[in-house]
């Protein structure tokens, strides 16, 4: 496997996915249509930015694909593996975020990417991260079991421990530690991941990519005409916030991409937009409101 027959894998299943995902968005909300802004970065490579926005299902939502290389590793990816701060690399990967107008669908976050870290005279160290998790407002059971089966099932054929293994370091790593308290329901959560060999782990990348679409797809189309009225739109918006809070606190992706130089505008196309932040909220006991918390903490599903 060399470098560049990696990549030009990798590169044509990711900008495939990017097509499938607007298109399956675009059928979705049947109004909105995605914009795109091709870019490029000043010190290596470039992507696609796709982002729909004031549709009649979804309120915005961002699907892009980014290819960039430079010539040292940022702070953000060898903070983990520090062997190979210095070391020039190429990233691509593909990332989604989707803010629903009706507050009954939930937010949704996906992202599959690839890393390969080069030096003369020294082999090549790649590995394959991404996963997707899902945001509920107003949580139903259902939708939550079926997200969670179709990534057991879709984990099944790389090994019987990955599903436990993927779901559990989703839980922590989407996890608000100054709210104590997970940013949704969870899904799947890998990186590093080299272990079991370029084409078997690109696999894996394949079915957690096209996994995300055949769970959320579903959800959005029996949700998607629910009625609500002006306290539903107001409490998505009052979460949305803690879905801010996490992105710009926490998120990896974010500080790799802001500390590459990637492009602003594209690395922020996560954020909703409109949220809210209200000071010391409760929500009344037992009512719908009250009742999310009960989803915000890792079980077993």
């Amino acid at each position: 496997m060399t470098p560049e027959h990696a990549i030009r894998q990798v590169s044509s299943y990711l900008i495939d996915l990017q097509d499938r995902l607007c298109q399956a968005f675009e059928a979705s909300d049947g109004q909105a249509r995605f914009h795109q802004d091709a870019w490029d970065r000043p010190d290596g490579g470039g992507g696609r930015t796709r982002v729909m926005e004031n549709g009649q299902v979804f309120e915005k939502g961002g699907v892009n694909f980014s290819h960039v290389h430079g010539q040292a590793l940022p702070p953000a990816a060898s903070a983990r593996r520090p062997e190979l701060a210095g070391r020039g690399f190429q990233a691509l990967g593909v990332s989604v975020v989707m803010h629903p107008v009706n507050p009954f669908v939930p937010t949704s976050h996906a992202n599959v990417r690839f890393f390969i870290a080069e030096k003369d005279g020294e082999p090549p160290v790649w590995w394959f991260g991404g996963g997707f998790d899902l945001t509920p407002f107003y949580p139903f059971e259902e939708d939550c079991r079926d997200w969670h089966t179709t990534a057991k099932e879709l984990c099944a054929p790389f090994g019987d421990n990955v599903y436990a293994e993927h779901k559990r370091w989703c839980d922590e790593y989407f996890y608000l530690r100054h709210r104590q308290e997970t940013r949704g329901i969870g899904g799947l959560f890998f990186d590093d991941l080299n272990e079991w060999g370029f084409e078997r782990c690109l696999a894996y990348m394949k079915a957690v990519g096209d996994g995300y679409l055949a769970a959320y797809q579903p959800i959005v189309e029996r949700r998607k005409n629910t009625p609500f009225g002006q306290r539903e739109v107001d409490f998505q918006r009052y979460r949305r916030g803690r879905y801010v809070e996490f992105n710009l606190v926490f998120d990896r992706g974010t500080l790799f991409g802001l500390q590459s130089g990637g492009r602003t505008e594209s690395i922020l196309m996560s954020l909703p937009s409109v949220a809210h932040w209200r000071y010391d909220y409760q929500p009344e006991p037992g009512s719908p409101e009250a009742r999310l918390a009960e989803y915000l903490k890792p079980r077993d599903w």
